[in-house]
């Protein structure tokens, strides 16, 4: 590396002197070598200018520069980079010092020697303009050059800021000088030299020189030879005209320039300079691979619910722009909970069993019970923009707010919140209803009052469905009567409550979930990841944890980040969560899910169907994993009815044979090396041989004016929400 210049030296002096006389002469031939009317003529004194020095910004000499940021999974492997420019800061360290050289060479070869301003590189360029006729030199200074990339830096996509920063005008000059001025006082030519190279774009873009060189050698800046870095160093004067990939003979005549630059200036031998020239340019381009478009194995969906996570969560910043300033300066090391092995298990299950040009789709989320991890997040479509490929950017497993829909009415498998609300506030799981095929709908107490009885009725599946049933057989059968008739019991609060508790506080939309006897029969959407984390408080004996997908970040500058937190609470007592484990082990057992195996091992689950079967279920879990599988139209109500689904052709889709399956082949996989934990559950009398049916809910009675009646008013046409049935429609997504 060059010699830093003798402090105190002449050229030194004159540089820091400049303060003093004001740059009034100077500054007039600092604007692309051409002279310009002195400072005085702009109103601008000696002393004016000599104070304005003292007015820089403190963190102008480090500004913090926008870069990377890179998601990995829980083992550690790469999922995706993204930024909103492709940048990576290196120290002088990592830099190869003939990258160094080389853009000194070209750039500023006096860059030891000289101060902030160039006193002999501006008489050079005033006599060179001057006799040619026109402002064909420039006399900035690599400092100089830093600081116009700094100003650039920080209008970011602002068009009128970054016009302000390139405008070829005498103030923004002075300024630039001012400050070249104040960071040679205070930085070293080599810390200089050194944020120069991180700062620069170098087209396609790679901002910096490790950008840089990863996306036309994809090496790392450290490993750079000397023709390499010579093409590197050229191609900042005008990335567009010397661009290796559309122009590599300009590139090659430009690299070949700097490499005789550098032998002029003895900084490289004759030898090293003729095999230099005579090596091939040897580009090997990547395109830039930015954002969860480029992750592998369906994990897209999940990465883009990472940066939903990190621009609304407040604990990565007060106000949704501090949040933004994050996630957009990048530098981030985000490391999350997914897990490639199950999540390749649950994308493979979902892709095979379901065809990304069928007319459904399905998604399941997959969350490790007692932490409220994230382990598995995938859905049928790909993710992308394209939609002539089926391509979609929509998260079927999150609410609205995070990047998904506006949710699914999960139809039977909302019925266990009913039964834990009922045991937990005292009805024995023995409680056994009349559960005739049809009754009319109870009055139901409410929070605020009570749930008056309008006259709609609501009917079983099949006419073979008549009690009297216990919870046990009720629940294995999915019976509808019984469940309206135990929700009079409990009343509407009580559950109202426990999904509150169990992490649903309002519909998938963001809507207030109202308290309506519907609710108990699933009409209110939902998403995959909520009834995942439902499923899996079951799991975990009653303590639920807030769904997370982080588990650590580190910040650009090497500090560890404050991340959501699961916020894990007992939701209900572990006798609770053991009868409902009961009940829903009867369902895998004898019920409408007892098709559906794991390899001897024991779960519990429950299935789901909606009406016109819109949308199917299967949510259950081991104690060591839980997953919520959901089939049905994506955008709409669709019938799956004699429809075709991963190739195969159905009469209608019940959620035993349609999710089933699928959850089925995700959890084979997940769980083939996770211990076998038994389930907790509790002792109650054997039911009856249960048939399995998995009843959807009868369709909504209408009022007078095709509305549906609800929580004694009467809806809007269209409106979700009837009392005695499922959704009008789902939610629009």
């Amino acid at each position: 590396m060059a010699p830093q210049r003798p402090v105190g030296s002449a050229l030194d002096k004159a540089g820091l002197g400049i303060k003093l006389l004001g740059i009034s002469v100077l500054a007039g031939v600092l604007v692309a070598g051409v002279a310009l009317p002195a400072v005085g003529a702009l109103g601008l004194t000696a002393k004016d200018t000599a104070d304005s020095f003292d007015n820089m910004p403190a963190d102008f000499k480090t500004p913090a520069l926008s870069q990377a940021s890179l998601i990995y999974d829980n083992q550690g492997g790469l999922i995706a980079k993204v930024y909103d420019r492709d940048r990576t800061i290196l120290t002088q360290e990592q830099m190869a010092p003939v990258i160094r050289q080389a853009q000194v060479d070209i750039e500023d070869n006096r860059f030891y020697e000289h101060g902030a301003v160039d006193l002999k590189g501006v008489l050079r360029a005033v006599t060179k303009n001057a006799e040619s006729g026109s402002a064909s030199q420039g006399a900035s200074t690599l400092t100089q050059q830093y600081v116009k990339n700094v100003f650039v830096e920080q209008a970011g996509d602002d068009q009128q800021a970054f016009l302000d920063a390139t405008r070829k005008s005498l103030g923004r000059k002075v300024q630039e000088l001012k400050y070249a001025i104040k960071l040679e006082e205070e930085l070293s030519k080599d810390q200089i030299l050194t944020n120069y190279l991180n700062i620069t774009f170098y087209g396609h873009q790679a901002y910096g020189i490790e950008a840089a060189s990863n996306r036309y050698f994809s090496k790392s800046a450290k490993d750079l030879t000397l023709p390499e870095a010579a093409m590197l160093a050229g191609l900042v004067q005008n990335p567009s005209a010397y661009d290796p990939v559309l122009h590599p003979k300009a590139a090659q005549a430009r690299r070949d320039t700097v490499i005789n630059k550098m032998l002029e200036y003895k900084h490289i031998s004759p030898d090293q300079a003729k095999e230099a020239l005579a090596a091939p340019l040897g580009i090997k381009y990547q395109e830039p691979q930015n954002g969860c478009i480029t992750a592998q194995s369906g994990m897209g969906f999940f990465c883009d619910y990472v940066r939903h996570v990190v621009k609304q969560d407040p604990v990565f910043g007060k106000t949704a722009a501090d949040r933004q300033k994050l996630w957009s300066q990048g530098g981030l090391k985000i490391y999350t909970t997914i897990d490639p092995d199950k999540q390749a298990a649950a994308y493979h299950a979902v892709t095979t069993k379901v065809y990304p040009t069928d007319p459904v789709s399905a998604a399941i989320s997959m969350v490790k019970p007692g932490t409220g991890e994230i382990v598995a997040m995938a859905q049928t479509r790909p993710y992308g923009l394209d939609a002539g490929k089926n391509q979609t950017v929509l998260n079927l497993n999150v609410d609205a707010v995070m990047g998904g829909g506006n949710g699914f009415a999960p139809g039977s498998t909302f019925k266990p919140i009913l039964a834990a609300a009922a045991l937990e506030n005292g009805i024995p799981i023995t409680q056994t209803y009349p559960a005739e095929n049809k009754i009319p709908y109870p009055s139901m107490s409410t929070c605020d009052g009570t749930w008056r009885a309008t006259g709609d009725t609501v009917q079983n599946e099949s006419a073979s469905e008549v009690g009297p049933y216990d919870m046990n057989t009720a629940m294995a059968k999915s019976v509808n009567t019984y469940f309206v008739e135990l929700g009079k019991d409990v009343g509407l609060c009580p559950m109202r409550k426990m999904t509150n508790s169990l992490g649903i506080t309002t519909r998938a939309s963001g809507a207030t979930i109202p308290e309506v006897p519907s609710a108990i029969l699933g009409t209110l959407e939902v998403s995959p990841l909520k009834m995942a984390a439902v499923y899996a408080t079951f799991a975990a004996r009653g303590l639920h944890c807030d769904p997370i997908a982080i588990s650590s970040v580190v910040s650009a500058e090497g500090k560890k980040l404050a991340v959501p937190k699961a916020n894990c609470t007992q939701a209900m007592s572990e006798s609770t969560a053991d009868g409902v484990n009961t009940l829903l082990r009867s369902v895998t057992e004898k019920g409408t899910a007892a098709g559906i195996s794991l390899d001897g091992r024991a779960f519990a689950g429950k299935t789901g169907t909606t009406d016109n079967r819109y949308a199917a279920w299967f949510d259950g879990y081991t104690p060591e994993l839980a997953a919520a599988v959901w089939l049905g139209g994506p955008s709409g109500n669709f019938s799956m009815r004699n429809v075709t689904i991963g190739g195969i052709r159905r009469g209608a889709v019940y959620g035993a044979d349609g999710p089933g399956p699928i959850w089925q082949a995700a959890m084979r996989e997940a769980v083939k090396d996770l211990p076998r934990t038994p389930i907790q559950t509790v002792d109650i009398p054997a039911p009856a041989d249960p048939s399995p049916t998995d009843s959807p809910a009868p369709p909504p009675t209408t009022g007078a004016n095709g509305g549906l009646i609800n929580g004694g008013f009467t809806l809007p046409p269209g409106v979700i929400g009837g009392p005695s049935g499922k959704p009008s429609r789902p939610g629009r997504h």
